[in-house]
């Protein structure tokens, strides 16, 4: 295997450790394994995390500097960044990054979605110390911003200002929001877009480890209600930062060091769920590499920023367009009674979540088969219904993160009539049994229908059946008599050809001597499909 130079190094390095401390054998270990103890890989090797389901393409922003640029937000229509741009000859230096103190930036975005020459944002909220992430309120007169202390550039306090009205820009109304704690940092907020829920990154001290995710009610009047730890499905003993959610408030995205992780900071997505967080999943190595990623926000459904401090960047941390081609998946398959293993049509499939909402539904056709649209990863519930067979309830995990097909046919069981309902339910099921005109074929509509019976039958090996058949007075006597006769023997057949002996059936056809309804020369078309019938009779009462 071809190393590069910083592998090399390390694994000269590593040797050295282990000879002179002796608490680490590595010397008999080979690169691929000594990256596998470290969770790291070569960028040129394939990743373990693979893609995930999603299919990031990363473009440079277009204003990265040798300074590191974090995306923000959005102000009526602009980009809010957060820059490190040292500005002017007498700027100062923030000792602990070695760069300028973070200031924030606007940037318009043009029709092809790129972004203008930065402009400082504004005067009032940018100040002397480091600015950190912001975020506005849905009508956009009312901001949440942090910002560092005077003595300690690294550790972020959270502020709220209002717009002032008729202005032209200015931010008046500045207050230190009472959820601030001593020796605590707060950073980057986000809010939902109702307005009604703010999201954080704090240090506090009921953290699982460093940084954790928070979440305070928004009240009426701007304050916050106390802070609530996402808990430990979202948040790991290392630390986690930038919330941020989907544009329908379904998905929960951040930047985490723990989890299952390439390396430094990887962005992450959680479903948000009633009671809770899914599982929170890598949002693959499309997007996620060895170096940090942070800071995704969506602009629309599938495009938005992140920051990253990859290689081959021009500063500290660079600002990237991210656009996610969403992979669609595919669930199909036919619905089959489990015994006789023949389909059911007009079977009614619903696809759920995994809360039980329901996101689509389909009635099987001809062919019993049904078809829905999936997301990789995603945990649904399957629900099938159809009469006289109990209700099919199943979990179904799209597994794969690649453009598929899951084939998965769903098998109902037929509801078993007690003894004393046999009659009613083989006269119902008669009912169902029709023809198109001059026809005498089953149709594979009618094998739900005729596939109860086989069932019925099964279930009672000593019953014996007759099946008539009936037509309307269409037609000549000695036609129609033929066609009853016919359609008769088909029905025989088809029992006869799903394992009932012969033995226990006879078929007569009657023709039009019968009728239901004796209209005459003065028929509806449902005095005619009235008398165009099949009936059932059990032979040894």
């Amino acid at each position: 295997m071809k190393t590069n130079f910083l592998y090399g190094f390390f694994f000269i390095s590593t040797f050295m450790f282990a000879q002179t401390t002796e608490e680490l054998v590595l010397v008999d270990h080979n690169l691929n394994e000594i990256n596998n103890l470290l969770k790291v890989k070569s960028p040129s090797e394939p990743d373990a995390i693979s893609d995930n389901g999603f299919n990031f393409e990363i473009l440079d922003a277009g204003v990265n500097s040798k300074y590191s640029e974090f995306c923000s937000g959005f102000f009526r229509n602009k980009v809010i960044m957060v820059s490190s741009k040292k500005l002017g000859p007498l700027a100062k230096i923030d000792p602990k990054t070695g760069e300028g103190y973070q200031d924030l930036y606007c940037l318009d975005v043009d029709k092809n979605g790129r972004l203008s020459r930065p402009l400082l944002f504004s005067r009032i909220l940018n100040t002397k110390y480091n600015e950190g992430q912001l975020s506005f309120s849905p009508n956009q007169k009312t901001v949440y911003f942090t910002r560092s202390t005077k003595n300690v550039s690294n550790r972020y306090k959270l502020y709220k200002a209002d717009l002032e009205e008729d202005s032209h820009g200015n931010w008046v109304n500045e207050e230190l929001l009472s959820i601030n704690k001593e020796y605590v940092s707060i950073e980057n907020p986000y809010l939902n877009s109702t307005g009604d829920k703010l999201y954080f990154s704090a240090n506090m001290p009921d953290s699982y480890g460093g940084f954790d995710l928070y979440v305070c009610d928004v009240l009426p009047n701007g304050d916050l209600s106390e802070p609530v730890n996402l808990g430990n499905t979202v948040n790991s003993e290392k630390d986690e930062k930038y919330p941020s959610l989907s544009k329908d408030s379904k998905y929960f995205y951040f930047s985490s060091k723990g989890h299952l992780n390439f390396g430094g900071y990887d962005v992450f997505e959680s479903k948000i769920l009633k009671n809770g967080y899914s599982k929170p999943r890598n949002m693959g190595n499309t997007i996620n590499t060895i170096f940090d990623e942070v800071a995704y926000i969506l602009a629309a459904k599938n495009k938005g920023y992140v920051t990253s401090n990859r290689r081959n960047g021009k500063g500290g941390y660079d600002l990237y367009t991210a656009i996610n081609d969403e992979v669609i998946q595919n669930l199909k398959g036919k619905v089959f009674d489990i015994k006789s293993k023949t389909i059911l049509p007009n079977s009614v499939v619903i696809l759920k979540d995994e809360e039980g909402t329901e996101i689509s539904r389909y009635i099987t056709g001809t062919d019993a088969a049904y078809s829905f649209n999936v997301k990789p990863f995603e945990n649904y519930n399957i629900t099938v219904s159809m009469e006289g067979f109990n209700e099919l309830n199943l979990d179904f995990l799209a597994n794969r993160g690649t453009k598929t097909t899951y084939f998965k046919n769903l098998e109902l069981v037929s509801i078993v009539p007690k003894n004393n309902d046999v009659e009613r339910e083989l006269r119902l099921l008669a009912d169902n049994i029709f023809f198109d005109s001059n026809k005498y074929d089953i149709k594979k509509e009618l094998y739900r229908v005729m596939n109860k019976i086989i069932y019925i039958l099964k279930e009672h090996p000593e019953m014996r059946l007759a099946i008539d058949a009936h037509t309307d007075n269409v037609g000549n006597d000695a036609y129609n008599l033929n066609l009853s006769n016919n359609r008769a023997a088909s029905v025989l057949n088809y029992l006869v050809t799903n394992g009932i002996s012969k033995d226990r059936l006879q078929s007569k056809g009657y023709g039009e001597t019968k009728p239901v309804i004796d209209c005459k020369n003065n028929c509806s078309e449902e005095n005619l499909q009235t008398n165009r019938r099949v009936e059932l009779v059990i032979l040894n009462k």
